[in-house]
């Protein structure tokens, strides 16, 4: 399961900057299905260059492989990367639905970068093990 959150004021829509987002909405999915694990509510936030607020926003972002807002500052970005996390901008107010449909999509038949390198990620590359068992090893 892939786990994506949204930054949302209404629960629907990705509506909000990432850094005075109101909340995330998170969901987990698979090929066949997206299930919404949790919504995280913050008190309103300005968009005055503050960086204090971001911790506690990406902290809360653990275990996601990406969210969704329609615009990060390069800090934010910087640490969303940092913590495993692709942020990604949107350019306009888009509904969640149709967006978990495409990463559903993307899940089952590849074609989104960040979707295919965060099911690679969480599968696990047992190559290097394959590669250390023809290494050999003394004991």
């Amino acid at each position: 399961m892939l786990k994506v959150a949204f930054a949302s004021g209404d629960r629907a829509n990705i509506d909000q900057h990432f850094g005075a987002a109101e909340g995330f909405v998170i969901y987990a999915l698979d090929e066949e299905r997206a299930q919404l694990l949790e919504v995280i509510e913050f008190p309103p936030e300005t968009m005055d260059g503050n960086e204090n607020k971001l911790p506690a926003k990406i902290q809360s972002l653990s275990g996601c492989a990406a969210v969704y807002c329609l615009a990060a500052g390069a800090s934010a970005v910087r640490q969303l990367l940092a913590a495993g996390v692709q942020p990604i901008r949107l350019d306009d107010e888009e509904p969640i639905e149709p967006t978990l449909n495409q990463l559903r999509k993307a899940i089952k038949e590849g074609g989104i970068p960040w979707v295919d390198k965060a099911i690679k990620k969480q599968s696990g590359d047992d190559s290097r093990f394959d590669k250390m068992a023809e290494e050999g090893w003394d004991e």
